[in-house]
Order: structure tokens, then C-alpha cells, then sequence
């Protein structure tokens, strides 16, 4: 795998985690719903979605940079994709969670073909 190739995974999986944490919150859950309050089960779900798509944003960092370098650039990629979930989630909450579905729909896709 290159390293280009990681880079898109890891902030793809990366955006799409911290958009599912984001949406886990009563007030961005109801900027994109309307509805008042998270239902309990869906606000876990979001939590796990988005801790699982964290963690797995560092799968393809170690893959391409080794685990002292992946780390790093594991918890680079955290970061900027936290800056992109906050700006689009803020700005145009249907936009970003449509397109954090996308992020990780083609990057779990990118993973699997990565294997």
C-alpha cells in the first residue's frame, strides 16, 4: 500500500469516526434529525461506529508507515479529520453525515481491497 493510498483510508475512516461522534451528541443529533433527544440505542451505536472507525483509521498507517511512524501519522489524520467533521458538521450537518457514510463505506471498501 503507498503511502497516498493510507493517507486517503486514514482520513477518510478518520472523518467519518469523529462525524459518528459528533452525531452520538443531542445537538448535532438534532440538527440533523429535528428530534429533541438521541435515543439511547443510537447514541451507543454512533459511540461504537465511531470509536471503531477511529481505530481502525490506524490500520492503514501502520501498513504503509510501520508502527513508530503509523502512530504518528495515525493521530495526525485524527486530527484533521476531527477539523473536517467540525466544519462540515456545523455548517451543513445532511451534507457531512452523507458524506461521512460515503468516507467510510469506500474506505472500509479501500481496506478490504488493501488486504
Amino acid at each position: 500500500m503507498s503511502t497516498l493510498h493510507a493517507s486517503f483510508l486514514a482520513l477518510a475512516l478518520a472523518f467519518a469516526g469523529m462525524a459518528a461522534l459528533a452525531f452520538a451528541m443531542d445537538r448535532h443529533h438534532r440538527q440533523l434529525t429535528g428530534a429533541p433527544e438521541t435515543p439511547p440505542a443510537r447514541r451507543r451505536l454512533l459511540r461504537c461506529a465511531g470509536a471503531l472507525l477511529l481505530a481502525a483509521a490506524g490500520i492503514p498507517c501502520i501498513w504503509a508507515w510501520g508502527a513508530t511512524v503509523g502512530t504518528v501519522a495515525w493521530l495526525g489524520w485524527l486530527s484533521a479529520g476531527a477539523l473536517g467533521a467540525v466544519g462540515l458538521v456545523s455548517a451543513a450537518p445532511r451534507v457531512a453525515a452523507g458524506a461521512a457514510c460515503a468516507a467510510a463505506l469506500a474506505a472500509v471498501l479501500g481496506l478490504i481491497q488493501g488486504v
